[in-house]
């Protein structure tokens, strides 16, 4: 569609000349003074790429997991787990370790924090436990589990709210009247 390259001016100018459109009324005031046009350099944006990007990528291959449970928060200002594990294997190969035992060590600091904010929740809900109260919510959750209880209320309305049960028992009995129709209707054709 060649006639629709360009900016609104010359766009209107073409299907005006070609007598697809009306001449609108604002045509002539806008040639006597045409808006500002900026001329790009290039016409392909270039995607921004991170020295880290390598590393991040390759986290992910090897913790597909972590893109649910350590999900990037929008309103936090801690960076997400992959982009720590790139900047930590940049800098031990600044530092003039090789690639591999730096992947590795970062690797492994990863796997131990893990484990110790598992145990620092779990420590937490035992002294709960032990002055009997009710365990604190998960300071590390994961993000699908946050999902879960936030639907979770939803979920149980299903079974308790009258509203509810009431379209599920009309839906029954339309399914039951259906199959009723299906049996005696159809049975004499054959």
């Amino acid at each position: 569609m060649s006639f629709m390259k360009g900016d609104l001016l010359s766009r209107t100018r073409r299907l005006v000349k070609g007598l697809a459109k009306a001449e609108p009324v604002w045509l002539k005031a806008m040639e006597q003074a045409p808006p500002a046009t900026f001329l790009r350099a290039e016409n392909k944006l270039v995607p921004i790429s991170l020295p880290e990007d390598v590393y991040i990528k390759k986290f992910f291959q090897k913790y597909p997991e972590s893109k649910h449970e350590d999900a990037i928060k929008i309103s936090g200002f801690d960076p997400p787990p992959a982009r720590i594990y790139g900047w930590r294997v940049l800098e031990l190969k600044e530092q003039g370790v090789s690639e591999e035992e730096a992947v590795a060590v970062a690797d492994m600091e990863y796997r131990v924090e893990k484990k110790a904010k598992k145990k620092a929740y779990s420590r937490l809900k035992q002294i709960a436990r032990l002055q009997g109260k009710k365990p604190p919510p998960n300071p590390y959750p994961s993000a699908i589990k946050e999902i879960q209880a936030e639907e979770r209320k939803y979920v149980r309305d299903r079974f308790y709210n009258r509203d509810i049960l009431k379209i599920v028992e009309k839906l029954k009995e339309e399914r039951k009247a259906e199959m009723q129709d299906r049996r005696g209707g159809g049975g004499g054709g054959w």
